[in-house]
């Protein structure tokens, strides 16, 4: 939110009014929820493409000889083995190994990259690249207000987006980024996306944004395009099994809590923020293992939300950290943490206690969906 309480908003605001769209507050933006019908926005992602304005999401660059060094130490994982125009998925952790953001890093240049950060963190985030790039020769700068960012998603996205571009999108792999321009705006093309399908997303400066999206909805006008909200970017990442920040991960779950020790890189040269307390947490998983991350399939039709207590033979198991209808499996469905004992697919006798009712659901292996390649 800005320094006056007031709501910020994007360069496509004016632009979403008029589309009618639902505006909702998200960490202190207006931002549009739904323009229609959230379940038609869902199933055209997953069959055709949808239209995102993400441009909440928090840009920070880091500049300067010793910017990979920096951020090796800052963040969890190996910074300085991503190649220049490759992209990287990672979290920068408090001393004591709490999660303080899950972010995507891409390096731009040699000594320049970017680090995208969660709206609802991106302050968090700068401040403690600030505060850790101390003694090391390089720049964290703010960059915010530099970008909007558009992304398009879904199976037709790859037709829409060469129908504007020259730049090589068959030699784009998922998690990289490269320079180009789209309908003649310059534009950073990533192949990244938060919903489980295939899809590019266009960091721009904010005046060209508007142009950019009104190209990117004629491209798709013969294809099923149609612009999305925040409401079904979050029932297609649940679909996905990918984490939500203030859902699956907080500052009280370290990467080997939230299941995904993996993007810590012990292996690394020189220390890190949160090493040792990170060590100590992945000997603990190993020898004891917390609680683990399931998806849960319900039985009925009871939708469960986060926070819902997970039981089994009377006893609480675990608890739901995100829920909600699923447009493509046609049930209601969570992703829970739940005792290991209890964490294999198929586990027979696990409900949600939904309100005093402890209803049946169905222990499943994450994500719930994956796209056919």
């Amino acid at each position: 939110m800005s320094s006056t309480g007031e709501l910020r908003h994007t360069a496509l605001d004016a632009l979403h009014r008029s589309l009618g769209a639902t505006m909702t507050d998200f960490a202190g933006w207006d931002m549009p929820l739904r323009y229609g019908s959230e379940r038609d926005e869902h199933l055209a992602v997953r069959t055709k493409a949808g239209l995102f304005d993400l441009s909440h999401m928090g840009e920070i660059t880091v500049t300067g000889p010793q910017a990979a060094e920096l951020l090796n130490h800052a963040l969890v994982g190996n910074i300085a083995s991503v190649g220049v125009g490759r992209a990287r998925y990672t979290m920068i952790c408090r001393a004591d190994g709490g999660i303080l953001d899950d972010l995507i890093v891409y390096r731009l240049a040699e000594t320049e990259y970017m680090i995208v950060a969660n709206a609802s963190n991106a302050q968090v985030v700068l401040d403690a690249l600030t505060e850790r790039a101390a003694g090391f020769d390089a720049e964290v700068r703010d960059d915010r207000d530099a970008y909007a960012l558009l992304a398009v998603q879904g199976p037709e996205s790859p037709g829409i987006l060469k129908s504007l571009t020259d730049a090589d999108l068959d030699g784009l792999k998922y998690y990289a980024g490269l320079p180009g321009t789209v309908a003649g705006v310059p534009a950073l093309i990533a192949r990244t996306g938060y919903t489980g399908e295939d899809g590019f997303e266009l960091f721009v400066k904010p005046e060209h944004a508007v142009e950019l999206w009104q190209a990117l909805t004629k491209a798709g006008e013969g294809v099923g395009l149609v612009p999305c909200g925040l409401s079904c970017r979050d029932t297609l990442r649940l679909e996905a099994g990918m984490p939500l920040y203030g859902h699956e991960l907080s500052t009280s779950l370290t990467p080997f809590d939230a299941g995904l020790g993996r993007v810590v890189k012990f292996e690394k040269e020189g220390d890190f923020v949160g090493r040792a307390a990170l060590a100590e947490a992945a000997d603990r998983a190993s020898q004891n293992p917390p609680r683990v991350l399931v998806g849960l399939v319900a039985e009925g039709r009871r939708v469960p939300r986060a926070g819902y207590p997970v039981v089994a033979g009377g006893e609480v198991i675990g608890e739901v950290t995100s829920g909600a209808p699923s447009p493509t499996l046609g049930k209601p469905i969570a992703m829970a943490y739940v005792d290991a004992a209890h964490s294999a697919p198929g586990t027979a006798g696990v409900g949600v206690d939904i309100r005093g009712s402890h209803e049946p659901y169905e222990v499943v292996a994450l994500p719930f969906y994956k796209r056919q390649k």
